[in-house]
């Protein structure tokens, strides 16, 4: 059961800047932090930790200010993405997927679309989540009169059952024409199935969903016009904006470890009895070992922070974004993808080394960590971003778009 403390944030001032939304954010955090080892053996459905990211107005943060959004960019959003991730990983992997669902209108759609969804979002505060999973077969989508009817299976859907409205994506039949929609959770047909089992992120939602026979207008269909779809370079800017949310949520968990591994070495790890040292603090090889991986977690976190910013010079101005510019990001961001991987993993596994066996304990969660990061690292092989860099750097080849690149 979610045991997560209510809060009214009604009697804070809201918020405006970046630095206030970030400060928004920690404090959110700091919720989520009293009792994220708990609810994580709990493995709840995070209804309560969703509602705190509403009431806090989190989730409206990329929205526009004149209806009640924060009217933040990309930049700020990671920021707060990493924030929440230092307290709960799967809170921190829920919300970013939520900021890229909400975005997806803007990706593939048409001025009128995106304007109007993301209008009712802030309004409305709607929860997204996704029904749109690569590996699978593709949904089917017919047509009958102004209907499009989805029909198929995916074998993951973050956020499913705590959202309030689901990206949906398939296949004309006898096709290769995708189309995205977004639709009521609580639409006909869609089903969502409480099967996500996994070692990390277990409050994700991320079972799997059914679609059979899931209705929605013609007008819903993302970058349509007249049925026809609009394409732009900008709608493959998909893959490096997601995988640049992963990097920070993989960044936000490392932290967290860190930040939790040291608070239990300066108040209960002991020194080794043959170290010659009265304090665990004091022991030569913890103090080398929390420097190294400090070290480490700021230098991805700086190219982290140099990418994000290169990004939103993209989404600044989405119609004048180039096959050229879209492929040197995905390379940058293929680069601290595949850097974020590697340390958040030994960061997560070697804060044991420094607390010694009684942090082992499930009271103590540490573990939460490690599970978390090695679950989601796996979403798609590290070793194929290197490539990407690798290729670029040898014969500037840039990535070809596809759903992994």
């Amino acid at each position: 059961m979610s045991t997560v403390t209510p809060t009214d944030w009604s009697v804070r001032p809201a918020p405006r800047t970046a630095e206030d939304w970030t400060a928004r954010a920690a404090a959110v955090a700091a919720v989520l932090a009293t009792d994220a080892a708990a609810r994580d053996r709990a493995g709840a459905a995070p209804h309560a930790e969703v509602r705190l990211l509403k009431n806090s107005g989190l989730v409206t943060l990329l929205g526009p200010a004149e209806h009640g959004g924060g009217g933040q960019n990309w930049i700020t959003a990671h920021h707060v993405v990493r924030e929440i991730a230092k307290a709960d990983g799967s809170i921190g992997q829920l919300l970013g997927y939520h900021y890229l669902w909400n975005w997806a209108a803007r990706l593939v759609g048409t001025r009128e679309q995106w304007e109007h969804l993301e209008a009712e979002a802030a309004r409305n505060r709607w929860f997204f989540g996704g029904a749109v999973n690569p590996r699978d077969e593709d949904v089917v989508v017919t047509e009958d009169g102004d209907d499009l009817v989805f029909t198929g299976r995916k074998s993951f859907s973050t956020g499913s059952r705590v959202s309030d409205v689901t990206v949906l994506e398939g296949v004309f039949e006898g096709t290769d024409r995708h189309v995205f929609a977004i639709v009521p959770s609580d639409s006909e047909g869609l089903t969502f199935h409480d099967d996500w089992d996994n070692i990390g992120q277990r409050l994700t939602e991320s079972g799997s969903v059914t679609l059979d026979g899931v209705r929605t207008p013609w007008s819903s269909a993302a970058g349509y016009v007249d049925k026809e779809f609009r394409p732009r370079v900008y709608n493959t800017l998909n893959v490096p904006t997601i995988q640049l949310v992963f990097v920070n949520f993989y960044l936000g968990i490392a932290a967290g470890a860190l930040e939790t591994a040291a608070a239990y070495t300066r108040t209960k790890a002991r020194s080794w009895l043959h170290g010659g040292h009265d304090r665990a603090v004091d022991e030569p090889h913890v103090i080398d070992t929390y420097g190294d991986l400090t070290a480490k977690l700021w230098a991805v976190e700086a190219l982290a922070d140099a990418v994000a910013v290169e990004g939103q010079r993209l989404h600044d101005d989405p119609d004048a974004v180039t096959e050229q510019a879209r492929g040197d990001f995905e390379v940058r961001v293929a680069a601290v993808k595949a850097r974020a991987t590697d340390v958040a993993l030994e960061v997560t596994s070697r804060i044991f080394e420094v607390t010694g066996a009684r942090s082992t304990t499930t009271a103590e969660g540490l573990d939460r960590f490690w599970r978390n990061i090695r679950t989601h690292t796996l979403h798609d092989p590290v070793a194929y971003k290197r490539r990407e860099v690798g290729r670029w750097v040898l014969e500037g080849e840039l990535p070809e778009p596809t759903w992994y690149s």
